[in-house]
């Protein structure tokens, strides 16, 4: 089987890239040579659907070192990065994804790793997992594993595991504490907010900025709007992550009251439709509408089109519609993720440790195989606790041990 990509020309570019990434991801890079060495991945094949931009393409080449096989396709049709993959296939890894794709060439993407009969697999949203369930249940006992990235997917395998379909081990990456508490909100606040602002080049102080969604990525995207000069507004359906929006300095109202304030709006809640067609009409002319959940059903974008009188490209990746009513939205990215689909996605730093989690649990998988019982798996402390650990020492900090009478004072 060979790598479908745009152009190998490409690879140059890409190369310079996940060099870079490479240059300020120290856990992965020590993590690369402990595998060198160890080869914890010998024999085994390892299907991959995650953004492939420079810091999952590191991730891969991390991986690949650890003796893995690598099977690499995207987990978004407007997040994958042409020149990355390029570079990748040059590294001698297969890969089926490029830019802009359509949805019928994604799943083709995704099958084209899954034919493969991989032994891991590492899942971003949950599209690798559904297909193998669905379309290749005959390879299901070929795999060891798996590895959720995020809370989309997360919700998914729960809902799987709970009909009781769900047929092999799968990490919960998200939920490690050295996952959520950087990535989703770090990272995400500040990705979202350099992908708006480098599509847009608006000014944010000032302006009235909508978050739907309070939880971690929501937590990060408020709080960088608000560092930014925004007066900000959330939206919730969680009572008590609404009282925490509040007392974290933050309006608190429904989407049909915030859709006829806000100047930007984020949606970021893991739900569908969550701006609808009630929401549009109530907006302001000019509202500039995004998304940063995983699938790119939160703004209900067929229903948009669908009622639009007129629309034109305003500015690239910019898609303006003209309302029944006269006004006009804007939206970001095709109402995906707009982090990844109008930017670069989390910064190196932060990815990181999220891939660190990945690869470790990944490993983790492939030691304790024969003894995995249980089908929904958290990341086991000692892995979360071994990131912290490494990453505090890079960050150049040292933290207080327990004596013995502490350590006997507390836990007896």
């Amino acid at each position: 089987m060979s790598s479908e990509i745009r152009d190998i020309n490409l690879a140059e570019s890409g190369e310079q890239k996940i060099e870079w990434v490479k240059r300020n991801c120290d856990l992965l890079r020590t993590l690369e040579a402990e595998f060198e060495k160890t080869k914890p991945f010998a024999g085994k094949k390892i299907a991959l659907s995650v953004h492939l931009e420079a810091k999952t393409a590191y991730l891969c080449k991390v991986l690949k070192a650890g003796g893995a096989d690598m099977y690499v396709t995207g987990s978004n049709p407007l997040s994958t990065q042409d020149d990355v993959a390029a570079a990748l296939v040059k590294a001698g890894l297969e890969v089926h994804a490029w830019y802009d794709c359509t949805d019928e060439e994604y799943n083709h993407h995704i099958r084209e790793v899954l034919k493969v009969a991989p032994n891991i697999i590492i899942d971003d949203g949950g599209d690798l997992v559904h297909m193998m369930h669905t379309e290749f249940k005959e390879l299901i006992p070929q795999v060891i594993g798996g590895c959720e990235e995020t809370t989309t997917g997360i919700l998914r395998l729960e809902a799987m595991a709970k009909a009781g379909t769900l047929k092999f081990p799968m990490v919960r990456v998200n939920n490690a504490m050295c996952k959520h508490f950087f990535d989703n909100r770090y990272g995400t606040g500040q990705s979202v907010w350099d992908g708006i602002n480098r599509t847009t080049n608006l000014i944010v102080a000032g302006k009235i900025v909508v978050v739907a969604g309070y939880g971690w990525c929501g937590k990060g995207t408020a709080m960088r709007a608000k560092g930014l000069g925004a007066r900000v507004i959330v939206t919730e359906i969680d009572p008590v992550k609404a009282i925490e929006a509040v007392m974290d300095g933050f309006d608190v109202m429904p989407m049909k009251e915030a859709a006829k304030l806000g100047d930007f709006f984020v949606t970021v809640t893991g739900c569908d439709k969550v701006i609808d067609e009630e929401d549009f009409m109530e907006l302001k002319d000019g509202a500039i509408l995004c998304n940063a959940g995983h699938f790119d059903c939160e703004i209900d974008m067929a229903r948009l089109r669908e009622i639009a009188v007129e629309s034109k490209e305003m500015r690239k990746n910019i898609m303006g519609y003209k309302l029944p009513n006269g006004r006009w939205v804007c939206v970001l990215g095709e109402g995906r993720l707009v982090n990844l689909a109008c930017g670069d996605g989390h910064p190196a730093e932060i990815m990181d440790m999220s891939f660190a989690i990945q690869a470790l649990s990944a490993k983790y998988l492939v030691e304790n195989a024969d003894s995995l019982t249980e089908k929904l798996i958290d990341v086991p402390n000692e892995v979360d606790v071994d990131v912290a650990k490494r990453k505090l020492a890079f960050l150049g900090k040292e933290i207080d041990v327990l004596t013995p009478e502490q350590e006997k004072y507390l836990f007896g």
